[in-house]
């Protein structure tokens, strides 16, 4: 049974990669980045000084195998207080996760206890990093964007201004069952996701470079099919490639990145729907072809995203050849 280990968080990993994956016969670990700060999640780091829930919920969900009242609870927001980014109310899971790590103090418990709920059982959602953390971005001009939210969803600094590096505040070392897993893991996928505030990140606590770099896996980069404000503004499929390798600290065996055109009126109706959303990824020229695989995979229609099955499939042809 191939093991497999995934990069990413929000709502593009679990949908895109995850639940399509654990339809094949492999043990998948999904690895979140625990440096998110906005929403529900936001607002319960700050009151009850938790780790961030969010993303973890998020992969657990994706890898359930419970029953539909569980999926249904897990899902269920409730209260009327409105959050950053026009998030309503919590999330039953939040609260729930951020609730028994705020009593018995123990994220390995938590863990085992969450994953038990939703009968998650040959796969797991593992943090990045058990330590408290924010990202923290340098942007061109010299001045810093503080924390995930900020980056993902620029209110106080111009978007329009390109990144030039992140870091994390303070720095955190990696949860040392994560590093072990990946001396032992066949394949790394990394996204799609949001990359300064979502991917990246993952890569950032102490120890996981020099884990990444020692690893014999094959590491794929399913590369983001549209661009976004305030994090990569006009990229290519090669800046995505360099900025991730850069943070890998190694080379990427293969990048899978969309080379289908959508009409123009379908790119308006998903920048009605995702105001952050830009353009198209611009395909670069000459793209080496053993490691860019270019791919025409999109959904027919609706949002600008990959189909998962086939997404998913791509990836698993490529980690047989």
């Amino acid at each position: 049974m191939k093991k497999i280990v995934c990069f990413g968080g929000g709502n593009a990993l679990p949908k895109a990669i995850l639940a399509p994956l654990k339809k094949y016969p492999v043990r998948i670990t999904a690895i979140s980045s625990m440096a998110d700060n906005g929403g529900s999640t936001g607002q319960l780091r700050n009151d009850f000084n938790i780790l961030p829930p969010g993303d973890i919920r998020r992969h657990l969900l994706a890898l359930s195998n419970a029953p539909d009242w569980k999926k249904e609870l897990w899902r269920f927001r409730f209260g009327h207080e409105i959050f950053d980014g026009g998030h309503k109310g919590h999330n039953f899971a939040n609260v729930f996760i951020g609730g028994i790590e705020y009593i018995i103090k123990d994220y390995s418990k938590v863990l085992k206890i969450i994953h038990e709920f939703l009968e998650v059982k040959k796969h797991q959602a593992l943090p990045a990093t058990t330590k408290q953390t924010q990202i923290v971005a340098l942007l061109e001009n010299g001045k810093i964007a503080f924390g995930e939210n900020e980056i993902d969803v620029p209110k106080k600094h111009n978007p329009k201004l390109k990144i030039k590096k992140i870091y994390l505040k303070p720095k955190v070392k990696s949860y040392s069952p994560v590093l072990k897993i990946l001396k032992e893991t066949d394949l790394i996928i990394i996204g799609p996701g949001d990359l300064y505030s979502s991917l990246l990140p993952c890569f950032l606590p102490d120890g996981m470079k020099n884990a990444l770099q020692k690893s014999k896996a094959k590491k794929i980069l399913v590369c983001n099919t549209m661009t976004k404000l305030g994090e990569t503004n006009n990229f290519s499929v090669a800046d995505f490639a360099s900025e991730t390798e850069k943070y890998l600290g190694c080379g990427l065996d293969f990048v899978i990145y969309n080379q289908q055109k959508p009409s123009p009126k379908r790119i308006k109706e998903y920048r009605q729907e995702e105001s952050s959303i830009l353009n198209p990824v611009r395909v670069n020229k000459n793209l080496d072809k053993k490691k860019f695989i270019g791919t025409k995979i999109l959904e027919k229609k609706g949002l600008i995203v990959y189909n998962p099955e086939k997404l998913v499939k791509l990836i698993m042809s490529k980690n047989s050849s």
